[in-house]
């Protein structure tokens, strides 16, 4: 069972609001994953962005969840960037508010978080680190671009046996400003309820 306050953000979601566009942008994404359950096989995601500090840990950690809401095992999520940064901070607060328990493992500049969606499930752990850090998967994963940029600058990732274009818009670009948490909340929503929509179609 995903945490009560997560269940109540995802319910507070609606999938409605996905155009037709984007449904047609996500249907990759949803074809691998059905073909690795049909296969009986593990289902290795990474999310990349180029600083690995916001689009794509929203994205490798809602992903877990949503995997985890519709029931779905040998789901395994990851993330990476063209360059490592850190976890910025704003994103995981957003991802706290939504109702994940997340605790800072290691300080430092590039802090390790251990993001926690569920209380008998290892959690993520969540820092900044390139796509082909050892952390990640070598082989048998598909490569979800979370933006234009890790598109354009990574036109190979060794390993990767699908490369998927998902692209969310950057709320780096309200930081500072009044509506940080408003966007960041916004984004964070948004990649929610499309995550959960593509884990929504997999049939088992």
């Amino acid at each position: 069972m995903l945490y009560k306050q997560i269940e109540n953000t995802i319910a507070s979601l609606d999938s409605g609001t996905i155009s037709n566009e984007r449904k047609y942008i996500l249907q990759p994404l949803i074809d691998y994953i059905q073909t690795k359950v049909t296969e009986n096989k593990n289902v290795n995601l990474n999310f990349i962005c180029t600083h690995n500090s916001r689009r794509s840990h929203l994205s490798q950690v809602w992903a877990q969840a949503a995997a985890h809401f519709y029931h779905l095992k040998n789901v395994y999520c990851y993330s990476g960037g063209t360059e490592a940064t850190a976890l910025f901070p704003m994103a995981a607060k957003t991802l706290k508010q939504a109702g994940f328990k997340i605790e800072v493992l290691s300080e430092g500049e590039n802090l390790v978080y251990a993001i926690k969606y569920a209380e008998n499930e290892q959690p993520v752990i969540g820092f900044s680190k390139t796509f082909d850090h050892p952390f990640n998967p070598k082989s048998d994963f598909a490569a979800i671009m979370t933006c234009s940029d890790a598109d354009a600058n990574c036109p190979f990732i060794a390993g990767a046996e699908k490369r998927i274009l998902v692209k969310y818009y950057d709320p780096k670009a309200f930081d500072n400003t009044p509506q940080q948490a408003e966007k960041y909340k916004e984004r964070s929503n948004q990649i929610a309820t499309e995550m959960l929509y593509v884990f929504s179609k997999i049939k088992e």
